[in-house]
């Protein structure tokens, strides 16, 4: 599986997707659910850290904006 150090969102986004198919359509094996679970769990705070961040740097950009 991908390491996080050069995973962008969308990556992320898409690799959680795909797993969550597989789950829902019960297509993935029962010997490595847990670890796509754990890989699930990854993904996710990925995913709310970059957000987070995002989240952070927008509200900034829009205080300098109302301060110009």
């Amino acid at each position: 599986m991908k390491k996080q150090d050069n995973l962008t969102y969308k990556e992320a986004y898409g690799e959680l997707q795909n797993i969550l198919n597989k789950i829902e359509n019960n297509s993935i094996d029962v010997d490595i659910l847990a670890e796509n679970l754990k890989r699930a769990n990854e993904l996710i705070s990925f995913c709310k850290e970059n957000l987070s961040k995002i989240e952070v740097d927008v509200e900034k950009l829009i205080s300098e904006i109302e301060q110009a």
